[in-house]
């Protein structure tokens, strides 16, 4: 019913910069919580950043200065842009969104496919 596909991963060199993108598609009434999350090799998925339909955003500890979360309404994308990379970034980076169909009374939690993000030293 709901589609997410994400893009803008790649490799980069530490201190660098990247941008995620995240769009959805299909039968959307609303949207209300977006999120980052990613998943680094032998650790559990990790919350990185969310933003709330009144677009007020949280950051995990580790990322808080360097990313910032946004959202556009119009187009059902959120972007994750991330300044000053670490090695310890690299992960693949999954999207999330709640989001209420057309028709219905019920929010569901849609994932992205993920896109991998690497920062070399």
């Amino acid at each position: 019913q709901v589609q997410l596909v994400e893009s803008g991963g790649g490799l980069v060199q530490a201190g660098g910069s990247l941008r995620l993108s995240c769009a959805a598609s299909g039968s959307i009434g609303s949207i209300n919580a977006m999120d980052w999350y990613r998943q680094a090799p032998g650790k559990q998925r990790e919350l990185v950043a969310t933003i709330t339909s009144g677009r007020s955003t949280n950051y995990a500890d580790s990322v808080k200065g360097r990313f910032i979360i946004s959202r556009d309404n119009a187009k059902n994308t959120v972007y994750l842009q991330m300044n000053s990379l670490k090695p310890e970034d690299t992960a693949v980076y999954y999207c999330k969104m709640v989001v209420v169909t057309t028709g219905s009374v019920y929010q569901y939690q849609y994932w992205g496919q993920g896109t991998q993000v690497t920062v070399s030293s």
